[in-house]
């Protein structure tokens, strides 16, 4: 690790997102986004369902949208550690699309509270995936 990376994880609940040194990192936050650098204090950060960017060791933006989840930040090392990771190109929008039509449906037939709050949360990650596939969309043109 040079003096200004330091060696990131990011792990979802069924692979590996993410693993090598990068020179910052964006998480979502429930109130915002937290920029984390080389040699950040040592914390524990909730992370929310959004937009994930990070900066890796070459240079290169890598976006990807997460899931609920955690970051530790522990001596210039930094693992994130999220229930789902997708990059914006593995996103199928029509299924994410599908996706925020049936949890919108679902939030009308006023279901159960914890059924609620599912279906919330899956509301909340098709649009995260929506708004960064057309972000990337627009990036390219």
């Amino acid at each position: 690790m040079g003096k200004n990376t330091f060696f990131l994880q990011v792990l979802a609940s069924d692979k590996v997102f993410y693993r090598g040194s990068c020179q910052e990192l964006v998480i979502p936050l429930a109130d915002g986004e937290k920029a984390v650098l080389p040699h950040h204090e040592n914390m524990v950060i909730a992370v929310a369902i959004g937009e994930m960017r990070m900066l890796d060791g070459n240079g290169q933006w890598i976006s990807g949208v997460v899931g609920n989840g955690f970051a530790q930040i522990i001596n210039n090392r930094v693992t994130v550690l999220v229930d789902t990771a997708e990059r914006p190109e593995d996103i199928d929008e029509r299924r994410a699309e599908e996706a925020r039509e049936r949890a919108e449906e679902q939030l009308r037939q006023g279901k159960s509270l914890q059924e609620h709050s599912h279906f919330e949360a899956s509301l909340a990650r098709s649009l995260a995936r929506l708004r960064t596939k057309q972000k990337m969309g627009s990036d390219r043109k």
